[in-house]
């Protein structure tokens, strides 16, 4: 049993701890090496997916049209899936504002997939900036993310989303930020931030309209074709942390994807044939895995309580566990506590839902 409890340890260790770390050095040791051209100034269609978000339409359209960039060369697609509140309104007081704008409806709810490829069936231009409703843009954050795409070996270029509040999740964010910088330093990130990112438009292909997580399917289509994605920090979107109940249901959903994604892109689990196994597995499918290793680990040092090792750590889980409970009223340590087993739990509850095909693409 000690050697099981070692192992669990092991796993969640390197995974949260061990990994990021060795990831960040490798980002200092060996950067890769890009051409960013900041004079580039490619055609760009924005691509925003919408469902009943009147409160965020206009805030979200002003910081386009305030972006640092020739709005002769940018193109704004708005698809509103069914909305039935104003967001449709909203967007078509500002088409006299800008010429380029356009609203495209569905008149039935089919998800932000089917959505995208409405758009991309009438964006023309050279690039792509997809971006969500509720997160408004810096002004030089599209000009910061076309640069790096001057260099034709960069498939797609992930912004910085910024999140403000204090929530566990938010303080969580942070460090899933610092470990994005860290792959995409490296060579590669293995996913995007679906709020803001750029690529190529002949560079994306349909959508299947099934699809849970687009802003990891279509980076990682790139990055099998040896493309890479990288992360640009001065490209900043911000948005609000959500509180740990509403963070659970994004990450089931989340989580519920990467189960689909192992199904419909198996080669990811092919080192031969993923550049990035290795930063995937870390990041991503070791992730999967670490609440099995805590059930497994709780199991063994309750099992074991005669052994001086496991009756140690579970007394440390079972404070753990209670800081966890407790929450924000524990301050900082509380929080992070309280989100790790909601991140934790959310993994469980996501392939539970994948297995029995209760996950949705609509939003």
């Amino acid at each position: 049993m000690t050697g099981v409890a070692l192992a669990c340890l092991a796993l969640l260790a390197y995974t949260y701890l061990g990994y990021p770390v060795l990831i960040a050095l490798l980002a200092r040791g060996f950067p890769m090496r890009l051409r960013r051209d900041a004079d580039y100034e490619p055609s760009v269609s924005v691509l925003i997916p919408v469902f009943n978000a009147e409160a965020h339409v206009g805030p979200k359209l002003e910081s386009l049209l305030a972006l640092d960039y020739p709005m002769e060369k940018l193109e704004i697609l708005v698809y509103s899936d069914a909305s039935s509140d104003g967001s449709d309104r909203a967007v078509e007081a500002f088409a006299a504002r800008h010429a380029d704008l356009h609203l495209l409806r569905a008149d039935r709810r089919s998800g932000k997939p089917a959505g995208i490829n409405r758009m991309l069936e009438t964006a023309s231009g050279e690039v792509l900036l997809m971006t969500d409703i509720r997160q408004p843009l810096d002004p030089g954050a599209l000009r910061a993310l076309v640069a790096p795409l001057a260099d034709p070996s960069v498939g797609a270029v992930s912004g910085n989303l910024v999140l403000r509040g204090r929530s566990g999740a938010g303080l969580y964010w942070r460090y899933e930020r610092w470990l994005r910088h860290s792959e995409g330093t490296f060579r590669s990130m293995v996913g995007v931030t679906g709020a803001i990112y750029t690529l190529r438009r002949r560079d994306l292909e349909p959508l299947p309209t099934d699809i849970i997580l687009d802003d990891m399917w279509v980076p990682l289509k790139l990055r099998l074709r040896r493309m890479k994605i990288v992360f640009e920090e001065r490209a900043v979107a911000h948005d609000d942390a959500f509180q740990d109940p509403q963070e659970f249901q994004r990450k089931v959903r989340t989580l519920a994807g990467n189960y689909q994604l192992f199904a419909r892109l198996p080669r990811l689990l092919v080192p031969v044939l993923n550049p990035s196994f290795f930063e995937f597995m870390s990041h991503k499918v070791f992730r999967l895995l670490c609440p099995w290793a805590l059930l497994a680990l709780a199991a063994v040092s309750i099992a074991g309580v005669g052994n001086p090792l496991l009756a140690l750590l579970a007394l440390g889980q079972g404070l753990f566990y209670l800081a966890a409970l407790a929450g924000r009223r524990l301050g900082r340590p509380g929080a992070l506590a309280r989100t790790f087993v909601v991140l934790n739990a959310a993994a469980v509850v996501g392939l539970y839902r994948y297995l029995a095909g209760r996950h949705t693409v609509t939003w």
